[in-house]
């Protein structure tokens, strides 16, 4: 097996992931994935995918992620690398997708309409 290229996204958060047998080394725009995401909710969401395949410590993988807050790259990562367990095993498939894994979250942020402040935040309605 060589090195698994995916892409994950999520509002305007871009993940782009490699991924190739290893130690278990996350790192994250050239930075260990740990310090990248500080939380423990959200290193919970990246060890997710592995935890469900019992494939923790196998791959190494190199994340790019850009745009977006660290909320919605930390989702990106993870559907990004459970395309890439997929990729390696498709009998992996209908576990991570009872969780939700496997789907994009197609929810984005409203655009601005012209002559409102907000997507829909308007001026008050004045009757008389």
């Amino acid at each position: 097996m060589d090195v698994i290229n995916t892409s994950g996204r999520r509002k305007t958060a871009v993940a782009r992931l490699y991924m190739k047998p290893g130690t278990g080394k996350v790192t994250v725009n050239k930075t260990d994935a740990a310090q990248y995401f500080p939380t423990a909710v959200l290193q919970y969401k990246l060890n997710q995918p592995f935890s469900i395949t019992e494939t923790e410590g196998q791959y190494d993988v190199n994340v790019n992620v850009y745009g977006g807050g660290i909320n919605g790259q930390a989702d990106a990562v993870r559907l990004a690398m459970s395309k890439a367990l997929v990729e390696i095993n498709p009998e992996w498939k209908p576990s991570l997708k009872e969780v939700g894994l496997m789907t994009r979250d197609p929810r984005m942020v409203e655009r601005k309409k012209p002559g409102l402040k907000k997507a829909r935040k308007r001026e008050q309605f004045s009757k008389r």
